[in-house]
């Protein structure tokens, strides 16, 4: 026998041990639909037509993380005899994949309903052709926390993630734009400036604000009276100017905590302007996250202070599409 032919048999017999060895550590475990298991995946052959919330419910252990079986699968329906990958352990922290990275936009809101006279103001069909695009085309709304662990580089979130905020504490969130949101499974974060809270019908009571936060809505500050934080007035020193700007910010914050029951730890900038020294008392009170009005989505690096929030003012659905940037094309090999 020649020694190319012996080298080729010790070749396939080292295979045949190491394949061996390898089915005996991970040989697939039959439970039900179950048909294997390691450490990083496990992999489903379904029995009778069942959905994505069940494998999460039985193999994650809430429906909250259908998302993470939706991402790993490229198959929208189960039919019987579907093979389903269920990921076990976190993928792609920070959105960082081979061929770019995820980013997250922020949607910015204010009113709605049909006062025409305001620019800030959203129809409300038009809120629900915005909110029906984000639910048929597979976008997840996710809270700050959520965005908070993307950004420190914590927790995976879903590719098509995008945020929802509306500022102010107008009434006409509770009344028209909570509904509309409830319909899609959509919650928003809310922020207020707390002199607004309760002044009159067309705001937000704190009586409302708890039944959103009950509901799952995030509620944040938008200053004590919405002042211009970069802009010192003729009558202030640069000391008492000082002192007055982390009173927005301190005492929005003290008063929404009291209030709510709760650590507040997201900040709206008024009209989105903000500087260095207001970003050092932002984090020196105790929030963690703020946002501008400056267009663009966000990746995991970018400044959890200062980021980058488009706001929602045209009417046509391709401004509002445009607005939906995930992901960022760029090879990373």
């Amino acid at each position: 026998m020649g020694n190319g032919k012996v080298a080729l048999i010790l070749t396939c017999l080292i295979f045949v041990i190491f394949f061996t060895s390898c089915v005996a550590k991970n040989s697939p475990v039959q439970h039900g639909s179950l048909i294997y298991k390691s450490n990083d995946y496990a992999l489903c052959k379904l029995e009778k037509e069942g959905s994505f919330a069940q494998l999460a419910t039985i193999h994650l252990g809430d429906k909250k993380w259908v998302w993470k079986i939706e991402d790993a699968n490229n198959i929208n329906t189960l039919r019987e005899d579907s093979f389903v990958a269920i990921p076990l352990k976190e993928k792609n922290m920070g959105g960082l994949f081979e061929n770019g990275y995820q980013s997250v936009p922020i949607l910015c809101y204010h009113k709605f309903g049909t006062d025409r006279s305001s620019p800030l103001t959203i129809p409300s069909h038009v809120f629900n052709q915005q909110m029906k695009y984000l639910k048929d085309n597979g976008y997840r709304v996710i809270s700050p926390k959520n965005l908070l662990d993307f950004l420190e580089y914590r927790g995976q979130i879903p590719k098509k993630s995008v945020l929802i905020t509306m500022d102010d504490g107008y009434r006409s969130v509770y009344d028209v734009a909570w509904p509309i949101l409830k319909k899609y499974e959509f919650t928003a974060t809310i922020f207020v400036y707390t002199n607004y809270v309760g002044i009159s019908k067309k705001a937000m009571s704190w009586e409302d604000l708890r039944t959103l936060k009950a509901h799952g809505f995030t509620i944040g500050s938008h200053t004590v009276s919405h002042r211009d934080l970069t802009q010192k007035q003729p009558d202030e020193t640069a000391d008492t100017f000082y002192n007055h700007i982390k009173e927005e910010v301190f005492l929005s914050k003290k008063i929404i905590d009291r209030e709510l029951s709760q650590d507040t730890i997201c900040l709206s900038f008024p009209y989105g302007r903000y500087s260095p020294d207001l970003l050092k008392i932002a984090e020196s009170v105790g929030y963690r996250m703020a946002v501008t009005v400056e267009r663009g989505s966000n990746p995991f690096f970018s400044n959890p202070l200062a980021l980058k929030r488009d706001m929602i003012l045209k009417k046509d659905m391709k401004s509002f599409i445009s607005r939906l940037k995930t992901f960022n094309n760029l090879s990373l090999k």
